[in-house]
């Protein structure tokens, strides 16, 4: 029975990948113009379909959305019950359907030219009333479903879900859309944290240990201590960054000195700590911390010294 299972499961990706590849000779001029098309468009990108294929159209007016392109959902069935009313005479439609040829969609498709909107047709019968009554065709054909019985939408919606991918991908390079306009939509989640999240935010939340040079031992060790990053940083007297002092070298520094009564933080701390500035974002802190392999980093600005940022909070803020 396992064995079956493995069978079937590597049978089943074989036949969607060869769907996936077979998109390649259907990226054309056709293809070319619709893009231009949305993207030159005075109105907004709608995208409908009924069935599996409106849930597809979901997926790609969210993807959309999110990457710069202005896009809503119409649902086929309820096109013809009112919702039609939400096309303007600018706006661009894109029909999703495998066969073209259901009534909803033959429905959906005369509302559209009499509303003298541009049509294009992702479908997967060329031959088809959708694919005919479009002026452009975005061409989805399968050789044949990933279901035992040819019958589920399996490799035909893999097929549908990968151009809409392609579809969203090229408007996005189009519209010159960067990971600062991205994190705009996604100021929330981790994602969002990511893209805005900064070394300075982290750093003003935390306690902002500091020792001078002069400090004694005693002194260091409960700075540490008390406000439990794990280390602490050297500065002078301008709050200027002169280093730094971890509980690891606390540790070598017992192991190597029989007699510390009269050590200070001058006998034992880092000098020229690796540092960060307070607006570099938080994620190229942990890139530089794993670099480096360290567990805390110093932020500071001009060398003045704004903070400390330790591993564990990235991973409180879900950035590592």
């Amino acid at each position: 029975m396992s064995n079956n299972i493995i069978a079937n499961a590597k049978q089943t990706l074989a036949i969607e990948i060869e769907a996936i590849n077979g998109l390649s000779n259907f990226i054309d001029h056709s293809f070319e113009e619709a893009i231009n098309a949305i993207h030159t468009a005075n109105g907004r990108f709608i995208v409908s379909g009924i069935g599996k294929s409106a849930i597809i159209a979901q997926k790609i007016v969210a993807t959309c959305n999110s990457t710069g392109t202005p896009s809503l959902f119409l649902h086929a069935a309820e096109a013809i019950h009112g919702d039609s009313g939400m096309i303007t005479p600018n706006d661009i439609v894109l029909i999703i359907s495998k066969s073209g040829e259901s009534p909803e969609i033959k429905n959906l498709v005369q509302l559209v030219k009499q509303f003298g909107n541009t049509l294009i047709g992702m479908v997967g019968n060329i031959d088809s009333y959708l694919a005919k009554e479009s002026k452009w065709v975005l061409n989805t054909t399968v050789t044949k479903e990933a279901c035992l019985n040819n019958l589920a939408p399996t490799s035909s919606t893999t097929a549908q879900m990968v151009m809409g991918d392609l579809i969203a991908v090229c408007l996005m390079e189009l519209n010159s859309f960067k990971a600062n306009d991205f994190a705009k939509f996604h100021p929330g989640g981790n994602l969002g944290k990511r893209l805005t999240l900064t070394a300075g935010q982290i750093a003003n939340n935390n306690s902002k240990p500091k020792v001078f040079l002069s400090t004694g031992l005693k002194e260091v060790i409960h700075t540490i201590s008390k406000n439990r990053l794990g280390a602490t940083a050297v500065v002078n007297d301008q709050n200027k960054v002169e280093g730094i002092i971890t509980d690891g070298d606390i540790r070598r520094m017992l192991e190597a000195h029989t007699s510390i009564q009269d050590l200070t933080a001058l006998d034992i701390y880092h000098k020229a700590p690796i540092t960060i500035g307070s607006d570099a974002l938080a994620v190229n802190a942990l890139e530089l911390m794993q670099q480096k392999d360290i567990s805390q980093i110093i932020v500071a600005d001009a060398g003045d010294y704004i903070g400390i940022i330790h591993m564990h909070d990235l991973m409180r803020e879900g950035i590592l």
